[in-house]
């Protein structure tokens, strides 16, 4: 795993998609390409908007970022609306996108949980596929995201998803290494929006989703 970033210059804005079908069929998701969102995650996409806005006013100086997956893209649509930003400016990268979860993407938890027992541990962290993705490998690939990516000017908005979204503020925050070897910080719902500055997280927006992951 790559070393720790030093804190960036500017704020990021690190921000977990809207509820997808997957989500409201209780379906593993993982790095599924696309998922759409459901009204729910359109709602959320709007709350998500509406806070930054409040917090950046229009037409801020904003680089925008997200995952290759479909639900960030659209949720990244509905917050650059009300940010009256253009879309069509925003930059992709797959190192952004969800943990993958192997033979168990697209299944239903519960099926998967009859099978091989609980899935989602205390923390409400995904135990790793036995054919999936791991959490280092996680903190690999999205640390070096953040190392291509340091020299962005200024703030930026990131749309990505729930559990890589926590190994990335866990990296960005020096967060110590949890049970599965990588930096992790807790989780929030669907729509949540939390900002980094200089190493350090505040919330901005509380996401009304259930998901955990």
């Amino acid at each position: 795993m790559a070393a720790n970033p030093a804190p960036r210059l500017g704020r990021d804005f690190i921000a977990r998609h809207g509820e997808t079908v997957f989500n409201a069929a209780r379906r593993l998701q993982g790095d599924a390409p696309h998922t759409p969102l459901t009204r729910a995650g359109f709602a959320q996409a709007e709350e998500m908007g509406r806070a930054l806005r409040a917090t950046l006013g229009a037409r801020p100086k904003l680089t925008l970022w997200a995952s290759s997956t479909g639900r960030a893209l659209q949720t990244l649509a509905i917050v650059a609306e009300h940010l009256e930003l253009d879309w069509h400016d925003a930059r992709v990268d797959p190192r952004l996108g969800e943990i993958g979860m192997g033979s168990w993407g697209g299944r239903y938890y519960a099926d998967v949980v009859g099978e091989v027992g609980p899935v989602i541990d205390a923390q409400g962290l995904l135990r790793p596929a036995p054919d999936g993705e791991d959490y280092p490998a996680i903190a690999a690939r999205v640390s070096g995201w953040l190392a291509d990516t340091d020299s962005d000017p200024g703030d930026r908005l990131v749309i990505m998803h729930g559990i890589s979204s926590r190994v990335m503020r866990g990296v960005m925050t020096g967060a110590a290494p949890g049970a599965y070897g990588a930096p992790v910080l807790p989780g929030h719902p669907q729509g949540t929006v939390t900002m980094i500055e200089g190493g350090r997280e505040s919330l901005v927006h509380l996401g009304a989703g259930y998901a955990p992951a």
